[in-house]
């Protein structure tokens, strides 16, 4: 693959500039080569870690877990079972998550049944949230 600009980088992968300089400088992406003019340059190999980087955050994973997974990959000495691991340790966080959710919404449509929908300034909703 040719050398790309950090434009074309975020059009083929679907991540903004921003999110690419940031994940360069928290070491996620590597930093990348630059032209005779200073700007960023970056290869096949760049668009295929940004897509994996990307795909881990659609999935919720945490910087820290995606430069696990990264270090993991990247060493050329992992297994599926270290993979599969780690995969199954995010899911109990999001269960986890979706349980917590829940939790708040049957407090919230609680306080919400509380309400008369009338048009006072006596508010149970607001009353609760005092408590």
């Amino acid at each position: 693959m040719n050398p790309i600009s950090i434009g074309k980088l975020s059009s083929a992968t679907s991540v903004n500039i921003e999110a690419i300089r940031y994940y360069e400088r928290e070491g996620i992406l590597p930093e990348p080569l630059r032209n005779q003019g200073g700007w960023r340059i970056y290869f096949g190999e760049d668009v295929k870690r940004l897509k994996f980087i990307h795909k881990c955050r659609e999935l919720g994973f945490s910087l820290k877990e995606i430069k696990s997974l990264l270090s993991l990959v990247y060493s050329g000495n992992f297994t599926c079972k270290e993979v599969h691991d780690l995969t199954l340790e995010h899911a109990k966080k999001i269960h986890q998550k979706i349980s917590n959710l829940k939790k708040m919404e049957a407090v919230l449509v609680e306080m919400a049944s509380q309400c008369s929908r009338e048009n006072v300034p006596d508010c149970p909703i607001v009353d609760s949230l005092y408590h």
